[in-house]
């Protein structure tokens, strides 16, 4: 990997065939749970988009967190399966009665987290969450030579954008671990370098 082309003029930054939206860089965002109440695994048409690999993860881990997930969880995984089909983003997880997710947890203040993570902190499972999930607010799409990540603005997510002016956290910075887990540790190198040399 080299240290990329960048440009202002069409408002996107090029590493390799990654075309980013210099809003990763531009906007601010740190998650408000206390805020939002993990909204993002409640609202949206369908539930987090997978890929090929997930799917077979997903299936291949359920029997561990099965004490994770919701009653309401488990239902509608017998019933759909461990992933459903939306036209839209393809592979995504399953959601209960058009809303949360059915991998969702609900603690005792009612903030609503993933099941998979909650396994996964407890070293149960080695597989965090998908990587959508992630990754969010960054959205992923694939083209036939490259691939676009682009900054997801949602209403839900407000208390987190004001958290983030806050506490002056660009979106990239925010999603460190999620963007090295998708990319590697140099392709985020070299993304904060060119952050660095637009807002020095």
């Amino acid at each position: 990997m080299d240290h990329g082309l960048w440009t202002m003029d069409y408002h996107m930054i090029v590493i390799d065939d990654k075309y980013i939206s210099d809003e990763v860089i531009e906007e601010q965002f740190v998650c408000n749970l206390s805020a939002c109440k993990g909204a993002c695994c409640v609202a949206g048409d369908c539930g987090a988009p997978l890929d090929k690999q997930e799917v077979k993860t997903l299936k291949k881990i359920l029997p561990k967190i099965r004490s994770y997930l919701r009653a309401e969880g488990l239902e509608e995984i017998a019933k759909t399966g461990t992933h459903t089909i939306d036209d839209e983003y393809g592979y995504v997880t399953p959601i209960v009665n058009k809303g949360i997710c059915a991998y969702a947890s609900i603690d005792e203040k009612g903030i609503v987290g993933c099941g998979i993570e909650k396994a996964y902190n407890d070293g149960v499972v080695d597989f965090k969450k998908p990587i959508s999930c992630h990754l969010y607010p960054i959205r992923i799409k694939k083209y036939d030579s490259y691939e676009a990540v682009n900054y997801d603005r949602w209403d839900v997510c407000a208390p987190a954008c004001r958290n983030g002016k806050k506490l002056q956290v660009p979106v990239y910075r925010f999603l460190r671990e999620a963007l090295i887990r998708k990319y590697g540790e140099e392709f985020y190198t070299v993304l904060d370098k060119i952050a660095k040399k637009m807002h020095p």
